[in-house]
């Protein structure tokens, strides 16, 4: 089965936009059509934006980061990159790379250009969506 990594932005559109893309890419991993992975650090700058961006509250957090618990396997990567000027984009590669992915699945163009590292395919929604589309 498919071992994915969802960028803190694809957490925050499913959230905040029922009927998107994001949501049909998370309830894949809902349904069990994918194995889902995520860090701590995924998670706390998901709650970081969710708060400081789109002004929820700590009890709609709360659910939502318990919710992905839930469907993702959570990690504590133990390796540090250092490759992408923006810091949580980094992040995203230690979990992939931790959890030994196929793909990262992100909105973020930094991420987006380098279109794989070391073996793991970075896609957009779309192109994550059209792989499961008959």
């Amino acid at each position: 089965m498919l071992r994915v990594v969802f960028d803190t932005n694809v957490y925050i559109s499913a959230f905040i936009s029922p009927g998107c893309k994001a949501e049909e890419a998370y309830l894949l991993a809902v349904g069990g059509v994918v194995n889902l992975y995520t860090s701590v650090a995924i998670l706390t700058e998901t709650a970081r934006k969710l708060r400081e961006k789109f002004l929820w509250g700590d009890d709609n957090i709360t659910a939502a980061l318990k919710h992905i618990g839930k469907v993702a396997t959570v990690l504590k990567p133990i390796i540090r990159l250092d490759i992408l000027a923006d810091v949580p984009d980094n992040r995203v590669l230690e979990c992939a790379k931790e959890a030994d992915a196929n793909l990262i699945v992100s909105g973020d163009r930094h991420l987006l250009d380098l279109k794989e590292y070391e073996g793991i395919g970075i896609t957009g929604i779309a192109g994550f969506l059209y792989s499961f589309r008959k």
